[in-house]
């Protein structure tokens, strides 16, 4: 019989959205100051420092590399004080170091908590994804489908024209003929220049945002992130990993990956019920930016629990001086 403490998703839920709440007002100082390590890396000692604070026994699954890349917040680090449940974490202190530098919209700081074993070890190679929000049957769309016959299949189940389809894409050169193509349809399409989890949570909820489906290639690591919002928000997401070379397939093995052209379900990717939160930090179509008063700053936090469906939008304002100088 297991002795291991048990994985309490509410009794853990608020201490996450302090996590991504604390990295990003760590960051704040440096929103538009064009100092994107300077951004990336104290929102990554924030984020530490709070996960350490946790009654958990975590390792970090989807961090920010490699050890010998990541000084802080490696893949394989662990955090949280022991004393609680094993608990596999993915996160991006700063998702969008450019967007944050230059003070674009859609920066947030992301944080996904499970039991352990529940998420997919990806390795830092490219992913090729594929993602829609809630409501269609599986497999509507598949990462087999020509680009223009995702789009005509999804109006199809929508039960509006191909025009009438907004989907969103990261401003790539490698994403030409893609971009192309749907758009060859009538399709609609907005591009983005970094931050491709936040561009997978807009599929969720098109209604706001105005976003049917998210393709293309991005980092497998942030598809892990993004299949962990969409496990708690609804919807689906594909992906498949794409290699560049043979150091990238041996990555890929070490991580424990034997089938390198196995397509991921969101099941696939994150096997048990998360927990997952998000703050925003330079603001967008999902979370307001950091709202600065005279000697305070709000921000807003995503709460999510894929157990309950539960979602919470959470406003946290907090004296300027009880804040932390990036270093």
């Amino acid at each position: 019989m297991s002795t291991q403490p048990e994985f309490h998703d509410r009794l853990l839920s608020l201490g996450l959205a302090r996590v991504a709440e604390q990295a990003a007002l760590a960051s704040a100082n440096l929103v538009g100051r064009g100092d994107e390590k300077a951004a990336d890396q104290a929102a990554v000692n924030a984020m530490r420092e709070q996960l350490n604070l946790l009654d958990i026994a975590g390792v970090v699954v989807i961090g920010e590399g490699e050890r010998d890349e990541a000084p802080m917040l490696f893949i394989g680090e662990e955090v949280g004080t022991g004393n609680g449940p094993g608990v596999d974490i993915a996160l991006d202190p700063l998702e969008g170091t450019t967007l944050t530098a230059k003070d674009m919209p859609n920066a947030l700081t992301v944080i996904a908590m499970g039991p352990r074993g529940s998420m997919l070890h990806a390795p830092d190679v490219y992913m090729d994804k594929l993602a829609i929000g809630p409501g269609y049957p599986t497999d509507i769309v598949t990462l087999d489908m020509p680009p223009a016959t995702r789009v005509s299949a999804l109006a199809t189940a929508k039960g509006c024209m191909p025009k009438d389809i907004t989907v969103c894409i990261l401003e790539r050169p490698r994403h030409e003929d893609m971009i192309e193509e749907v758009r060859s349809t009538g399709a609609s399409i907005r591009l983005i220049t970094d931050g491709d989890v936040a561009g997978v949570m807009h599929c969720a909820d098109s209604a706001t945002t105005g976003i049917d489906m998210y393709m293309g290639s991005g980092g497998a690591p942030e598809g892990v992130l993004a299949a962990a919002a969409l496990k708690c928000m609804g919807g689906q997401i594909s992906g498949r990993l794409l290699f560049r070379n043979e150091d990238e397939k041996a990555r890929a093995r070490k991580a424990g990956i034997e089938d390198l052209d196995r397509i991921y379900s969101r099941d696939d990717m994150v096997t048990a019920d998360v927990i997952f939160a998000a703050t925003g930090v330079t603001g967008g179509s999902l979370l307001p930016r950091i709202k600065r008063e005279p000697g305070w700053l709000e921000t807003t936090t995503l709460l999510m629990r894929s157990k309950s469906g539960s979602v919470r939008r959470m406003t946290y304002r907090t004296p300027v001086d009880s804040v932390k100088p990036a270093e």
